[in-house]
């Protein structure tokens, strides 16, 4: 499990990559919320494209990062590039629902923008 924070122009990118599911390092979620709350960009992508798997830990911090980034004034978050597995666990959990999905970052950055 590895998240990376990107800066591209006025929006920040968090890059998933492998399995956000129970058993990973708690600490380590805990430091990369912390830096996404005190990052200073209005939105945020989550880009999952290379995301494998996602379970009850990583569904709450999505939710977090979410609140975190929704709750500055202007503040936006979009989710991208959920595989099928991924994607269902949003649907189940009905994320999918209250949290913007778009296809791919490029389609997901343009949403952004747009308003």
């Amino acid at each position: 499990m590895f998240i990376e924070l990107l800066q591209r122009d006025e929006i920040c990118i968090l890059r998933f990559h492998g399995r956000l599911t129970s058993g990973v390092d708690l600490e380590y979620l805990e430091d990369k919320l912390e830096e996404i709350r005190t990052h200073p960009a209005q939105c945020m992508l989550a880009d999952l494209h290379e995301l494998d798997s996602i379970g009850s830990t990583g569904l709450g911090f999505i939710v977090l990062a979410f609140k975190s980034a929704t709750r500055r004034p202007g503040g936006r978050f979009m989710l991208t590039g959920a595989n099928s597995r991924v994607r269902r666990a949003l649907e189940v959990t009905r994320l999918s629902e209250v949290i913007p999905m778009a296809k791919d970052v490029t389609s997901g950055l343009g949403a952004l923008r747009s308003d």
